[in-house]
């Protein structure tokens, strides 16, 4: 009778850090190769992974080829390349292959496209000269933003987490109920104020928030979005989904304005191409 190996039960085959911590679109079972935190030469599925400071969370971190600026993904824009070469907009950063990030308002992407600034960072960063970027992708990207954010509304209304109606609002506002508060764009003046008081008078001011934040289109299209009819008022009660919300609201907000405040009052610039030149 032959004498079992002595290895313990249960052991590896093989021992060593986490496989795929801080890489994007590691496909599975394929080697995992360690983070590159160089964001200059590293773009999309090469993007670059930057750990947070605190790492009190594994959030991914990109650079904006523009700013070198460090932000969280979900706060900044994905550019993709194409198969025709050409530079296509990635809001929901789902498309596969090489990508880019941009953190700049619309009126900074606007001159950077201009100036050329542009497609010398996307060339750095898709290491192509092979590019077509159309002059209208600004517009593109502030499509895609505008709908990626209508159609998380729309998903959020169908889920039950949404409340529309003033009256209705201003019973959850005052309860402490409301985690966020939006608006359309033709929203009266009386109406918002009515309603942040509400809001304030349920602790909003705890929570970080003096006012609700307006959403950049009228009445029609909010309807249209979510459904409904007549929605000018809009209150999420669910956390998780006042957060998915106001991420994407934000980004939006972000770079049509070029500031990223929600609903604090006195908006916070962003970073411009200036700060960096």
């Amino acid at each position: 009778m032959r004498t079992p190996r002595n290895d313990p039960l249960g052991a590896p085959a093989t021992t060593g850090p986490e496989s795929n911590l801080g890489v994007e679109d590691q496909p599975s079972g394929r080697a995992a190769t360690p983070p590159d935190t160089n964001a200059e030469s590293r773009p999309e599925d090469q993007d670059a992974t930057v750990e947070d400071d605190a790492k009190s969370r594994n959030s991914p971190q990109r650079s904006c080829v523009l700013t070198r600026r460090t932000a969280d993904k979900s706060e900044l824009i994905r550019l993709v390349l194409g198969p025709d070469n050409q530079v296509h907009p990635d809001v929901r950063a789902k498309a596969p292959g090489r990508g880019a990030w941009i953190g700049v308002s619309k009126a900074d992407l606007e001159t950077a496209l201009a100036k050329g600034k542009l497609r010398g960072a996307l060339a750095r960063a898709f290491k192509t000269q092979t590019l077509e970027i159309v002059p209208d992708l600004p517009d593109r990207i502030e499509q895609a933003l505008a709908r990626a954010t209508l159609d998380r509304l729309g998903m959020e209304a169908r889920s039950g987490t949404l409340t529309t109606g003033s009256d209705r609002i201003e019973q959850a506002a005052r309860g402490g109920k409301v985690r966020a508060l939006l608006y359309a764009s033709d929203a009266s003046l009386d109406g918002r104020r009515k309603l942040d008081q509400a809001w304030r008078v349920g602790g909003s001011e705890v929570m970080g928030h003096r006012h609700g934040l307006e959403i950049p289109v009228e009445r029609t299209i909010l309807s249209m979005a979510l459904g409904r009819e007549n929605v000018v008022h809009v209150a999420l009660t669910d956390p998780g989904a006042a957060a998915r919300v106001l991420a994407a609201l934000t980004r939006w907000r972000a770079f049509i304005v070029g500031t990223a405040g929600v609903g604090r009052g006195d908006d916070a610039v962003g970073p411009t191409l200036a700060d960096d030149e």
